[in-house]
């Protein structure tokens, strides 16, 4: 029983020192590989960077402790944190603090969903999300998490769109309009460091070398360079007018959306009353708040871009200062200090008298020092109604991932999987990590195998990461506030070029075509609806569950007949001729309501198209199960054919369904001296009566008769 509870003493069991230093090293090499790509993950998802370190604290032990597998390494991952963006942007906006509150109470409940699933063992329920699916929709990801990246990379910045091709578009002409090239080389720099130790020494920790790099390099360049000033010393009216538009319309978006909520409860009261009048007098207020907002939120957008198209060059003056020009209005005698500046604008007013000028790249900036505060999240039932589908597919999605790569991982160790005890570790470490301050977490592929490739012995390795990146939040942030953002984006963009996987969609044409239509059809769905990807998703599964209800309903009926080898086969498959006075006829699948008929339609149709039939044997091996539907029709099915002046009988019937068979007298209609065990005994027992007026020379049931030899 504490074997269940507590899994981990597991591990305890002949362990020594020496798997301890090696767990101990382990730990340590993955926590040098967490902390960076933590740092970047968290900004994908659309929180601050150091939020990747609070979801590095605690899941990483608390999944290995209660999970079953020994070497997986949970935390921060690239496709949860997207999922995570694309469920609550449309709840606040991006790093704000409802946002971050909002992102850790999903955390908490893609936990409690998690946890129930594995209590429940209900771990199977992760095959309704098909392979063909899950591919189309990783490769989608990947390419959205990678294009995301971009404008860090260039270091530019715009709105976020609708739909992801159109943020892609206005970054690709915020590019052409400038382009910041200290931070797209430092990007570069990053790839190239990565990409040259993965090939010289795999087992370097490529990302922590890119980072400490770019960031020494950063702090000795003084890449990130900015300055406060007053509005006064933007020389631009057109620039100092767009400053005041924008606050304009800026300040009036909040009283607006405080009248939108003020219309809504007028809207729920006059519902109650049930008056028409009321009603529909409520519903044209909110409906025209709602417009002014749309039309301000629009104009906001217009002035904010309208604001970062502006490129200045600095002047110093005699007092140390500086002053910002736009290039054409350059004093004749002025001096440039060689930089581009722009005014870094976002969703809040800007402060006119301590106006934030941009004049080198973005970087991480300041991390607080010190562990979370474990508090338990804010609870909205309002806001968890909302996020309800998103959490449940980011634990199926973050599971399935997870005990994919602990299965990888367990065909080369040995070690036996619980995957519902799985559940309950990811659960868990979702849970607990809420209260420090988490977002959604899962188990990551690249971490694992860093973890598997050091020679990780127990869960213990997971523990000493979590350990370092302790150390880390308590004593070494200050490092991490010259770390460039455009490094952090390509750490990004090098970790996802794993997910492509365009094999996988010609694996699955292969297998089926319909699973392949499927794979594709989920990538494209997921790339036009991004950033709404859950939608890429839902259709996929939908897809596939109407594939697999359209073959049940019509599983594979085959007429059987003789082949070289002297077996029975699929005669349409094999080319074979058929015998006229006895047919085989094997169903493959369950007989149950929705297909009783289709077997019916068979029937008839073989005998409208052999005249001379004698005698139908049902070769029912693939018969797995029958239900009362499928029992009736078959009762049904003998009737018929007797009364058309044909025998009917069944080989191969297994034990379940012969129970039913059993239970509904089937078997004093047909006749227990009708069912045979195997198709041979059928053949046997039938031959020469249904051929006692045979016509055929070489009949196709005793000897291999091919369709071609008759033409």
């Amino acid at each position: 029983m504490l074997m269940k509870i507590f899994p981990f003493l597991g591990w305890f069991r002949n362990y020594s020192l020496g798997a301890l230093r090696i767990d101990a090293i382990s730990g340590l090499t993955v926590a040098l590989v967490l902390i960076p790509q933590s740092m970047a993950y968290a900004q994908l998802a659309g929180l601050p960077a150091y939020y990747g370190l609070y979801a590095s604290f605690l899941p990483p032990m608390i999944a290995s402790l209660f999970g079953s597998s020994r070497q997986l390494a949970t935390g921060p991952v690239a496709v949860v944190s997207l999922m995570t963006s694309a469920s609550l942007e449309p709840l606040a906006t991006a790093g704000s603090e409802g946002y971050i509150v909002y992102a850790i109470l999903l955390a908490l409940m893609v936990g409690l969903f998690q946890f129930a699933l594995g209590l429940l063992r209900l771990g199977l329920v992760v095959n309704f999300l098909s392979h063909p699916v899950v591919n189309g929709f990783t490769n989608a990801a990947a390419l959205i998490i990678a294009s995301s990246q971009l404008s860090k990379m260039f270091g530019v910045y715009v709105d976020k769109a609708h739909h992801h091709y159109k943020t892609i578009w206005r970054v690709i002409l915020a590019a052409f309009h400038y382009t910041h090239w200290p931070t797209l080389l430092m990007g570069a720099l990053a790839f190239a460091i990565m990409y040259g130790l993965k090939r010289i020494s795999p087992k370097f920790p490529n990302v922590l070398a890119a980072v400490a790099i770019t960031t020494i390099i950063s702090w000795a360049t003084g890449f990130d360079h900015n300055v406060h000033v007053d509005l006064s010393a933007i020389n631009s009216p057109d620039a100092r007018e767009a400053v005041i538009n924008f606050n304009r319309v800026v300040t009036t978006l909040p009283a607006l959306a405080e009248e939108r909520t003020r219309a809504g409860k007028e809207l729920e009261k006059a519902k109650k009353t049930g008056r028409q009048e009321s009603i529909l007098k409520a519903k044209h207020h909110l409906d025209m708040v709602a417009i002014k907002i749309e039309q301000l939120k629009f104009d906001t957008h217009i002035f904010r871009k309208e604001i970062r198209e502006f490129l200045f060059k600095g002047v110093e003056q005699e007092d140390g200062t500086l002053k910002f020009y736009l290039p054409e209005d350059m004093p004749a005698n002025a001096k440039s200090d060689g930089r581009i500046w722009r005014i870094k604008v976002k969703n809040s007013p800007l402060d006119t008298g301590n106006l934030f000028m941009i004049g080198g790249g973005a970087v991480v900036a300041h991390i607080p020092k010190g562990l979370p505060s474990l508090t338990i999240p804010n609870i909205d039932l309002g806001i968890m109604l909302h996020l309800f589908p998103f959490a449940a597919i980011i634990s199926l999605l973050g599971f399935m991932e997870a005990i994919s790569i602990a299965k990888a991982m367990a065909a080369k160790t040995g070690q036996r999987l619980d995957p519902n005890q799985e559940l309950i570790g990811q659960g868990l470490a979702n849970i607990l990590g809420s209260f420090g301050k988490s977002y959604p977490v899962s188990g990551s592929f690249s971490r694992s195998a860093v973890n598997l490739q050091a020679g990780a012995v127990s869960g213990l390795s997971s523990v000493f990461t979590s350990l370092m990146v302790v150390i880390v939040l308590l004593f070494f942030t200050p490092l991490l506030y010259h770390l460039p953002q455009s490094v952090l984006a390509a750490v990004i963009m090098m970790a996802v070029i794993g997910l492509v996987n365009v094999s996988g969609f010609i694996h699955a044409w292969k297998a089926q075509w319909y699973d392949g239509a499927i794979a594709i059809i989920s990538f494209v769905l997921t790339l036009a609806f991004a950033p709404h990807l859950e939608k890429g998703i839902e259709v996929g599964v939908v897809l596939s569950l109407l594939v697999f209800l359209y073959k049940s309903m019509r599983p594979k009926v085959a007429s059987l007949s003789r082949q070289e080898d002297m077996a029975l086969r699929d005669a349409d498959a094999f080319g074979l001729k058929e015998c006229e006075y006895m047919a085989l006829v094997r169903f493959d699948g369950p007989l149950f309501f929705a297909n009783a008929s289709y077997l019916e339609d068979r029937i008839t149709e073989l005998m409208r198209t052999k005249p001379r039939l004698k005698h139908i044997v049902i070769v029912s091996n693939g018969i797995n199960d029958m239900d009362a539907s499928g029992e009736e029709a078959l009762s049904l099915l003998v009737d018929r054919v007797r009364s058309a002046d044909i025998d009917i009988s069944l080989s191969g019937v297994n034990e379940s369904v012969m129970k039913v068979l059993r239970r509904t007298h089937f078997l004093e209609k047909i006749g227990e001296d009708h069912l045979y065990p195997t198709m041979e005994a059928a053949i046997s027992a039938n031959y020469t009566q249904s051929h006692a007026e045979a016509l055929e020379e070489k009949c196709p049931l005793l000897t291999c008769c091919k369709i071609a030899e008759e033409t």
